[in-house]
């Protein structure tokens, strides 16, 4: 029984279909305002965790509760006051305006002939406008895109007055504006009105930023539960997700580089971020990359770390030493081409000036993303360097050049 003012909790919750259990001992206490994600891969049961906490099925073991009630107990008008559900069902509406989708929240509140008083569409339309969609309202429902169409649906939530709503996959088949959108709406509710969120999601970069509580879901079982900081990081997405090789979890990025271990034929020199959108190009065209000299608290060095690149680092915060010198020239010789991604120089990093004006007195065909008057400062008027105004521009050359 929940005593602590949870706004639902679980008690020995062994969820499943009859009596086939798919996940065992769910234990989940969601306080208000409290935002908290189910993670894992296709099938792990995640669904069937939001099916049974909703009271869609009934638990192979123990019992849900919204505040003290037992959640397959309750009347369900009762239920639908309190918690609100946003399913990936396609909705088979003909002739329905989006306005009297939002509107169908209110059934709980109309009575046996669902007639909307005043107050009802005051609610309908607030609802509307807090997930930006009251231009849409007389839209024929069909014709929404599927961002759109997610927007509504949670209008329509909205509008049952809930204190707890749950989302499964509420992300899914979105683009990348309505992604945000969705996640920055449930995120101004939870943090504004209290609203808690339970909900199911697929992308690790949105669970990590947005949710306060995540639960790892395989194999049936909670392999791990608590704040994304302490439990989401590169063994635990590894083995989540089954993992093994061409990919790395960077949990301070809270994102997925590809890896390239190829051997390199391309000296990149980068830093304060300069590096990652190169070394993602070049990995891209398939070649290999050494990169340096990175201190280990710059960000390139983070990302060239994921990506497995040979990177030459050094001390964060100190001069560069003359063995990292030794090894970043050794790199460099050994490669075909160098980038100069336009980082900037500063006293901490001075030795990658001399680096590149080595680059140049040794002959090395050199392409640079930095201003030519810059390049002229640092390694002379006459310095042997072809500079590309763009990513598009890189691309075609060193397509060129490696062919």
């Amino acid at each position: 029984m929940n005593d602590l003012g949870y706004i639902l909790s679980t008690d020995h919750l062994d969820v499943g279909y009859e009596s086939r259990t798919v996940i065992r001992n769910v234990d989940i206490q969601a306080l208000k305002g409290q935002t908290i994600c189910l993670l894992g891969p296709n099938g792990a049961g995640k669904s069937t965790i939001l099916r049974t906490l909703t009271g869609m099925l009934s638990p192979v073991n123990g019992c849900v509760y919204i505040e003290k009630n037992d959640v397959r107990r309750m009347k369900s008008a009762d239920r639908a006051k309190k918690l609100a559900v946003v399913l990936t069902e396609k909705l088979n509406l003909n002739m329905t305006s989006a306005y009297e989708v939002a509107a169908m929240g209110r059934t709980p509140y109309t009575g046996f002939f669902g007639r909307l008083t005043d107050e009802d569409k005051e609610i309908i339309e607030e609802c509307l406008r807090t997930v930006g969609a009251w231009e849409l309202r007389d839209r024929d429902y069909r014709s929404l895109s599927d961002g759109e169409k997610q927007k509504v649906m949670i209008a329509r939530a909205l509008a049952q007055r809930p204190e707890l709503i749950v989302l499964d996959e509420p992300t899914s088949h979105l683009d990348i504006k309505h992604k945000i959108e969705v996640v920055r709406i449930l995120n101004k509710l939870a943090i504004e009105t209290g609203l808690t969120v339970i909900l199911a999601l697929h992308d690790i970069d949105i669970a990590v930023k947005f949710c306060q509580i995540v639960l790892l879901v395989k194999d049936g079982k909670i392999v791990a539960q608590g704040r994304p900081e302490d439990i989401v990081r590169r063994d635990t997405v590894d083995e989540l997700y089954g993992i093994e090789e061409g990919a790395f979890y960077d949990s301070i990025l809270g994102s997925v580089e590809i890896c390239n271990e190829a051997n390199p034929e391309i000296f990149v020199m980068a830093g304060a971020g300069c590096g990652i959108p190169v070394y993602r190009l070049v990995s891209r065209l398939g070649f290999g990359i050494a990169t340096g000299i990175l201190a280990q608290n710059d960000i390139d060095y983070v990302v060239a770390s994921a990506m497995k690149l040979t990177a030459v680092s050094t001390r964060s915060f100190q001069p560069i030493r003359e063995e990292e010198i030794r090894q970043a020239q050794q790199c460099m010789e050994r490669c075909r081409f160098v980038i100069d991604t336009g980082f900037p120089v500063g006293q901490e990093n001075r030795e990658n000036a001399k680096l590149l004006r080595q680059a140049v007195g040794r002959g090395k065909r050199i392409f640079s993303l930095r201003d030519p008057k810059d390049s002229a400062e640092i390694c002379g008027q006459n310095a042997n360097i072809v500079h590309v105004s763009s990513m598009a521009e890189l691309s075609g050359r060193l397509q060129g050049e490696l062919a």
